[in-house]
């Protein structure tokens, strides 16, 4: 559902257990569902050594508040977890963009400015990497347009998901500069993306492999958070994601919803994620 209140449940039986996380001994490595406002999404809430996954609330297009509850109330905090124990999960994040260009070296940027690409205007290599067709478009859509600083080998970053989306706020066409919405940073390497329907079904079937492959069994349950802005509009009026899952695990029990960003682990930390669905599956922990 993407344009009214809905209510979900799933039933967790022993020997799985959710507790809040501030009700019980710190444990480093036990997955925490985790959901919050934007007002109550902060880097020092975010930035803990358990693994995250879950979503921002959306407020309904407009229609109600920002809210997250517990305990059948609301958390003024604007942030909420759980401790998940009994069960072993492994956690992917499907960003499904089209790469443009492979990694390229930042040789400028100055605060959120980037001004050079290898040794090119920034602004020249984005619009020589455009598909002909958005090219000669009368308005460049910057909101289907992003760069993706890589991390370790970028020979290998794009296919293993090693990226982390910068989006474009301006392109300054006078200049050949583009101002970013995190601060680039010089030696770091970017490619250029586009959001991409195909480009995102594939990896979402490329991130269900994964993560399958990194539990080591099939999953009883699993934790589904897209982004809005993968819903049905954006794959033809199909809720893809969901049915990609329920393809790969017939009758495995799925619960989740459509967030405003989404959080689950890059690189070793927990990151907030836009336009990307987190996916979670799940096994009991062995006694």
């Amino acid at each position: 559902m993407l344009d009214g209140q809905g209510a979900a449940a799933m039933v967790l039986g022993d020997p799985i257990h959710l507790a809040l996380a501030d009700t019980r001994p710190r444990y480093d490595e036990a997955i925490r569902l985790s959901f919050c406002t934007p007002s109550g999404l902060t880097a020092e809430w975010l930035d803990v050594t358990s693994p995250r996954i879950g979503a921002v609330s959306g407020d309904i297009f407009g229609h109600g508040p920002f809210r997250v509850w517990s305990g059948g109330r609301v958390v003024e905090a604007g942030a909420v977890e759980a401790v998940m124990t009994g069960v072993r999960g492994a956690i992917a994040a499907s960003q499904g963009v089209r790469a443009l260009t492979a990694p390229i070296e930042i040789a400028e940027a100055q605060g959120y400015e980037l001004k050079r690409l290898g040794g090119y205007p920034a602004f020249s290599v984005l619009m020589k990497s455009l598909p002909q067709a958005v090219r000669q478009l009368e308005q460049i859509p910057l909101h289907m347009l992003m760069g993706a600083i890589t991390f370790g080998d970028p020979n290998t970053a794009i296919r293993d998901g090693r990226y982390r989306l910068n989006h474009i706020v301006a392109a300054n066409p006078s200049e050949q500069t583009l101002t970013l919405s995190q601060r680039p940073n010089r030696g770091e390497r970017l490619f250029w993306a586009m959001r991409d329907a195909l480009a995102a079904e594939r990896d979402m079937r490329t991130s269900l492999a994964r993560t399958r492959t990194d539990l080591g069994e099939d999953p009883q349950f699993a934790l589904l958070f897209p982004c809005m802005g993968r819903g049905p509009q954006f794959f033809g009026n199909r809720d893809r994601d969901l049915e990609l899952l329920k393809s790969r695990f017939p009758g495995l029990p799925v619960i989740g919803f459509y967030g405003n960003g989404e959080i689950g682990p890059l690189d070793g930390v927990n990151h907030l994620y836009q336009y990307s669905a987190i996916v979670g599956l799940f096994a009991l922990s062995a006694p």
